[in-house]
């Protein structure tokens, strides 16, 4: 029987919240580079790709060998840019939450993407083989405005001092492929007892989070 919330009801201009863990609970993100990876790996998917004119680049003879087979990766790079906006996520040592917007059905592959090619680097990394994550990464359905607003704070309060979108929440960074103005626009940017930092201050509701629950 599959477990649950790893079938996903795939749905167009849709909201997603997205986890999953190490398996065994184990570390997925040992230090500062492995978080880099991973979101560089979202920036690779996420970021639109370049109009690259593969057969003109290597024909260049001024080109080395090594930036021809980087144009020629770029070129054959799967994308996701047009079928999945980023609205925030968070990453701790041994699990991630994201929280998506679904425009095209693509959300199984992009996270397949995701998966495959970050297991690939830690893999490599730290000399191992075999399944990093806690089986199919799990999704649910966010289905009320509410929802989508609690869980935003739910996923930035789980990461205060580790890598999260909060930052481009905050105005303190600006972040192409994270899209935070989705949530951003229900909340004032001139009165301050009706921001996203204040929505924040007042801690989470689990009335909310508790009906997009995630099965561990």
């Amino acid at each position: 029987m599959a477990a649950k919330n790893s079938i996903k009801i795939y749905r167009e201009n849709s909201f997603y919240r997205i986890y999953n863990r190490g398996v065994e609970k184990r570390t997925i993100f040992q230090d500062e580079q492995d978080f880099s990876v991973f979101l560089s790996c979202l920036k690779t998917y996420l970021s639109p790709k370049r109009d690259i004119n593969l057969p003109v680049l290597l024909a260049d003879q001024s080109l080395s060998s090594k930036e021809k087979a980087m144009a020629t990766n770029e070129f054959f790079m799967k994308n996701y840019s047009d079928s999945v906006d980023l609205l925030c996520y968070s990453l701790m040592s041994n699990h991630f939450h994201l929280l998506i917007k679904q425009l095209a059905t693509t959300m199984d592959l992009f996270m397949n993407s995701l998966g495959t090619r970050y297991v690939k680097y830690f893999n490599r990394k730290y000399k191992r083989v075999g399944p990093l994550f806690q089986g199919v990464y799990k999704a649910v359905l966010v289905d009320s405005e509410e929802q989508l607003l609690h869980l935003s704070r739910y996923i930035h309060l789980n990461s205060k001092t580790l890598p999260s979108s909060l930052p481009e929440y905050l105005g303190e960074r600006y972040t192409s492929w994270v899209k935070p103005d989705l949530i951003l626009n229900y909340f004032s940017k001139t009165n301050s007892n009706l921001s996203y930092q204040n929505f924040l201050g007042q801690g989470r509701d689990d009335s909310f989070i508790s009906q997009i629950t995630i099965d561990d």
